[in-house]
C-alpha cells in the first residue's frame, strides 16, 4: 500500500533523514521506533505532505504522492493522528469530529459521527464541550475519532501515548488494536516501544535518520539491541 524509497529530508540544508526505504502492506500495523530526534516524525511529515523530501519517492496504492500537499494526501486516503493530539480547542467535540470529514463529499458523515461516539462513549457525553477542556486521554480519543472520520485507507499515529498516565496509555493501545481489527492499515510512531512492538506486525528501528533494524514485532522485541536500549531489559 505504501512504498518509500531512498527518502531524504533536510531542514535548512541539514539532512535529517538519510535515504531510508520502508513499506506498509494493506492490513498491516507497522511501527517506527527509536529515540527522540531519530527521524521518525520527519518521515511521517514527508509521507503526509507536511515537508517536501529532498530526495526519494513515496507511492501509495501505486500512485506517486512525492511532494504532494497535505490536503491532496488526505484525499488520497492517508490521515495522521498527530503528536500532541492537536484538537481545535475552542471548537466542540462534535465540531472536531465533523472537521475530520471536511474533505468528504458524501452524505454519510452523520452516520460516522454516531459510530465514533459509539466507539468512544465519553465523546457522546462531551459532545457540546470545548475540546480544549478535555483531559489528555479524552483529547487523544477525540483525535483518533477525528482521524477515522476521513475514512482513511492508511491511518498514521504519531506518539499517541505521549504525556498520558499509564492507565490511559493502556487504553490508547487497546484503541489502536481495535482500529487494526476494523481492517485499517496503520503506521505507528510510538516511544513506548514495548506497546508499539506488541501491536505491530512489523517494525523499523530508527537511529540518527537511518533504519538500522527491521523485522516482525516479535523479532524486534527479542533482539538484544532493542531489549537493552528501548525495552529496559
Amino acid at each position: 500500500m505504501l512504498d518509500v524509497k531512498d527518502l531524504k529530508v533536510s531542514y535548512g540544508g541539514i539532512e535529517v533523514i538519510h535515504g531510508i526505504d520502508l513499506h506498509v502492506k494493506e492490513g498491516e500495523c507497522v511501527a517506527l521506533i527509536g529515540a527522540n530526534g531519530a527521524g521518525k516524525t520527519s518521515t511521517l511529515k514527508a509521507i503526509c505532505g507536511l515537508v517536501r523530501p529532498s530526495n526519494g519517492a513515496i507511492s501509495f496504492n501505486g500512485t506517486d504522492i512525492t511532494g504532494k500537499s497535505g490536503h491532496e494526501i488526505v484525499r488520497a486516503g492517508i490521515t495522521m493522528c498527530p503528536e500532541g493530539r492537536q484538537v481545535f480547542p475552542q471548537m466542540s467535540v462534535l465540531q472536531n469530529l465533523r472537521m475530520g470529514a471536511y474533505s468528504r463529499k458524501d452524505n454519510e458523515q452523520a452516520q460516522d459521527v454516531e459510530e465514533m461516539m459509539d466507539m468512544f462513549p465519553i465523546l457522546r457525553t462531551r459532545a457540546g464541550q470545548a475540546a480544549g477542556t478535555l483531559s489528555g486521554g479524552e483529547q487523544e480519543m477525540l483525535a483518533i475519532g477525528r482521524a477515522l472520520m476521513s475514512r482513511p485507507k492508511l491511518c498514521i499515529f504519531d506518539e499517541p501515548s505521549l504525556g498520558l498516565a499509564p492507565k490511559i496509555v493502556a487504553e490508547v493501545g487497546a484503541t489502536i488494536d481495535r482500529v487494526k481489527k476494523m481492517g485499517k492499515t496503520i503506521l505507528l510512531v510510538e516511544q513506548n516501544s514495548l506497546m508499539a512492538l506488541r501491536l505491530a506486525d512489523r517494525a523499523y528501528l530508527f537511529e540518527a535518520g537511518e533504519i538500522v533494524l527491521e523485522g516482525t514485532g516479535e523479532e524486534l522485541q527479542s533482539h538484544p539491541e532493542v531489549t537493552k536500549a528501548y525495552l529496559g531489559h
